[in-house]
This record gives C-alpha cells, structure tokens and sequence, in this order.
C-alpha cells in the first residue's frame, strides 16, 4: 500500500492508454477458484506442466495460491483482443500474445508503482526465457514472472463474464486475459 498518499490508483483508463481493447475493475471476491481448473494443466496442452517455476506443481499448492489471492481488496481485468483473417492466422495470433505480454508487463509496472505487493495473474505461461531455470536453479527472473490465471484454477471466460467483459468478442477473434489484484 502507498506510503506516498499522492500516488493514486492505476485507472481503467491508463489500462486502455496501454493498449489493452478492453479493460474493468472488478470485486475479486467474486473470483472462483477451483481445483478442477488447476488440475487440467496436468494435461499439458500448453507445454509448460512441470516444466516452469510459475506453473504447476512448481508454482505451489492452490490452497495457498488461494489464500494469497484473497487478501485483496481491488482488482483490474485486462485484454488483449485481436481480429484475425481466419482460424490459420498465425502470425496475428502470435502478435496478439507478444503484445498482451509486453502490455501486462507496462500495467503491473505500474500498478507496482502504486501497490509493490499487487498480485499479477497472467494469460499462459512464462516465455522470458528460452528454457527454464526449472526445477534445477531458482527462477532468473522471479519479478517479471507471473503465474497464470489458470494456474491459479480460474476458468478465465467465466471470470471475464462475471468482471463485466465478453470472452469471446465474436468469430475470428482471439482474446488474451489477464488480472491484477490490489489492495488500497
């Protein structure tokens, strides 16, 4: 929490300056966090299980990922949204994640600047690093990592409808979503 009582909390404003499409300030009490969610990362469809310090079993027990995640008071949903040619276009796909990352990154920067204890809780896996220190050394860059939404069992369309955003923006679209929890 601010020491400073000039520094004012990071609008939905300055998230849409970013360059986020869409962006809301939401209650996270209301945030579901279930263990079934968690647990479909076992299946690895994104290659990072058991490969990355913030991902499972490596990001820790949710129980305390849980805990952690509800002693804030404030929160910002984020996305990134883009309109692609078809279901093949990757090269839209791949820019939508590059800059959803690069965004989120500038909004916990900022955020930070205002609350140094948020809770950042991104959209897939950490890429900073070609491979990961994982499970051999500590993580390279543990404050420019952050653990996934899914990671901590949020079902991410049912969150973005409950803050008030779509999660699907209608065909041909791909949506990357990302929160960060606060307290003031």
């Amino acid at each position: 929490m601010p020491d400073d009582k000039t520094k004012t909390v990071p609008t939905k404003e300055q998230m849409l300056e970013i360059g986020f499409e869409h962006a809301t300030l939401f209650d996270p009490a209301q945030l579901d966090f279930r263990q079934d969610v968690r647990d479909m990362c076992a299946a690895d469809k994104c290659n990072y299980y058991n490969k990355c310090w913030v991902c499972p079993p490596a990001c820790g027990d949710i129980n305390k990922s849980v805990e952690k995640a509800k002693k804030y008071t404030k929160a910002v949903m984020i996305q990134t949204t883009r309109q692609l040619e078809d279901s093949f276009d990757i090269e839209n796909m791949l820019d939508a994640a590059e800059s959803h990352k690069k965004r989120f990154a500038q909004a916990v920067e900022l955020m930070r600047a205002y609350d140094p204890e948020c809770l950042p809780m991104g959209a897939g896996g950490c890429s900073l690093c070609r491979k990961c220190a994982y499970p051999d050394e500590p993580c390279r860059f543990p404050d420019k990592a952050f653990t996934s939404m899914e990671a901590y069992g949020l079902y991410v369309a049912a969150e973005c409808k409950k803050a008030g955003l779509e999660y699907n923006y209608g065909p041909n679209t791909l949506t990357y979503s990302s929160c960060i929890l606060y307290n003031d």
